[in-house]
């Protein structure tokens, strides 16, 4: 068991990481369906959304899958990434992580579902 038990739930879809020039726009494609961040900084803009929405010519990797850790978990408190990541690293599942002000949401590559799933499980952690 682990020090502490988080619940999280898979959201539905596959979703792509991609990566825009830095300055460029917000797209329209960006903001659709059930799960999107968008990220800018003077050296890119990245945008994470559903894979079917990405236009072929924009730069992305894809096929992810997300899970969302079943929060809110105030700012204040620490460890709650790393309790569910580090069975993750310690299996050799890569992960994408994205914080909000409630939650946060950690992305796999789809084809590591099965490892994370069982490293998951073996840690405590709870697939709502």
């Amino acid at each position: 068991m682990p020090a502490r038990q988080l619940r999280y739930l898979l959201l539905d879809g596959r979703f792509a990481i991609c990566q825009l020039p830095a300055g460029s726009g917000i797209p329209d494609w960006a903001t659709g369906g059930q799960f999107s961040s968008i990220c800018s900084t003077g050296e890119e803009l990245s945008i994470v959304c559903d894979v079917n929405v990405v236009p072929a010519d924009v730069k992305r990797e894809a096929l992810f899958i997300c899970l969302k850790l079943q929060g809110p978990f105030p700012l204040s408190e620490t460890g709650v990434l790393n309790a569910f990541i580090q069975p993750l690293a310690q299996s050799g599942v890569p992960v994408f992580a994205i914080a909000t002000y409630n939650t946060d949401y950690v992305l796999i590559p789809e084809e590591s579902w099965g490892a994370a799933h069982d490293a998951l499980t073996a840690a405590g952690h709870i697939m709502a």
